[in-house]
């Protein structure tokens, strides 16, 4: 018998493994991020919920799904569970991959690399450092930056504070004066970076190191 249900555990992760259509959407709530947000937000979209399709599950995107729940005579708790899923699905179109922003692209590529070590010199995909990871991503997409991150600052066009989009460039003064630091702008106020201490990871534009570092931003992305 103790087989039996190890086996049958073992199925069930499989099964989840296999359709993340369905595990990964099982649980979405406040906090969470990535493709199945993507998704879930392209769906809320195409029926005309208000929410940014930006791959964060905030506040706005919590309040569309509690009203997509109230709407479909669910309970209104703002979490994705499979019924709200399934119901989501069969009534939303398909998203097409194709139709998304070049930003929210460049995006969803650095997501990749969450948690990959720091290394300094690094270009990938291994290890970065923070001006071999914007590097790497952006080449990606066709698009050439330069080696070091006082270069990239050179790069694309100015954009102020308040105009930032998905996808732009974000520079720091950290160890040097001038531009020593660069990550890759996610919405929220939040940036995806490869930092000495913590590797690829998602951090605070606004937070009490990085907020008073903050020295500018370039589009490269037209």
């Amino acid at each position: 018998m103790v087989y039996i249900k190890k086996a049958c555990i073992t199925l069930i992760l499989l099964v989840g493994i296999l359709i993340p259509g369905v595990a990964g959407a099982a649980g979405l709530r406040s906090g969470d991020d990535g493709e199945m947000v993507y998704e879930l937000q392209e769906r809320l979209a195409a029926l005309h919920y208000d929410v940014a399709v930006d791959g964060d599950f905030g506040s706005q995107t919590e309040k569309a799904v509690s009203k997509f729940q109230q709407d479909n005579g669910l309970a209104a708790d703002g979490v994705v569970g499979k019924t709200t899923w399934d119901i989501l699905v069969r009534l939303s179109p398909e998203p097409s991959r194709g139709s998304r922003p070049a930003g929210d692209q460049a995006v969803t590529i650095a997501r990749r690399y969450i948690s990959t070590p720091y290394v300094f010199g690094g270009t990938g995909p291994g290890g970065f450092d923070c001006s071999g990871f914007t590097q790497y991503v952006f080449r990606q997409m066709g698009i050439s930056l330069t080696r070091m991150a006082d270069g990239q600052y050179g790069q694309g066009m100015p954009v102020g504070e308040g105009l930032l989009r998905v996808g732009d460039l974000v520079f720091f003064s950290t160890y040097e004066a001038g531009p020593s630091h660069v990550g890759i702008f996610a919405g929220n106020g939040r940036f995806i970076h490869a930092g000495s201490s913590t590797g690829v990871t998602v951090s605070s534009l606004y937070d009490s190191y990085w907020g008073p570092r903050y020295i500018g931003a370039r589009r490269v992305i037209r």
